[in-house]
């Protein structure tokens, strides 16, 4: 196996307990809110984003690669998916403006950092 093979399978392997845990900790952090002005502002889905972000970029510039980005973009969006489509009672994302702003927000950023981690692709020699 070669160096890059190598890295490849490391990234990879990489990615997927890192979506779990933006998944978890985004999950987690997206319900917070404060009220400004009477009106409550999800201060927690747009903090789960830029962790979300956070966690993609560290993984694209450590591996120099865009796919364990995407593999951790979708494998979080994957396992919040799951969770907004539990049975009620047992549901963890609910179809609020918090919820909707986490749920539709992970594609948004995984877009926006692959879009930034084109530039780790190596150049053709």
């Amino acid at each position: 196996m070669n160096k890059r093979a190598a890295g490849m399978a490391g990234g990879l392997a990489a990615a997927v307990p890192a979506a779990l845990f933006a998944a978890l900790a985004g999950t987690a952090l997206h319900r917070q809110d404060i009220l400004v002005a009477g009106v409550g502002v999800p201060w927690g889905a747009v903090a789960a984003l830029l962790l979300l972000g956070a966690v993609e970029l560290w993984l694209g510039a450590a591996f120099r690669s865009a796919l364990p980005t995407a593999v951790c973009g979708a494998g979080c969006y994957a396992l919040a998916g799951w969770w907004s489509t539990l049975a009620n009672g047992k549901r963890l994302i609910i179809g609020d403006l918090a919820g909707n702003l986490w749920i539709y927000g992970i594609a948004v950023v995984t877009v926006g950092t692959l879009a930034w981690c084109r530039r780790y692709r190596p150049s053709p020699a």
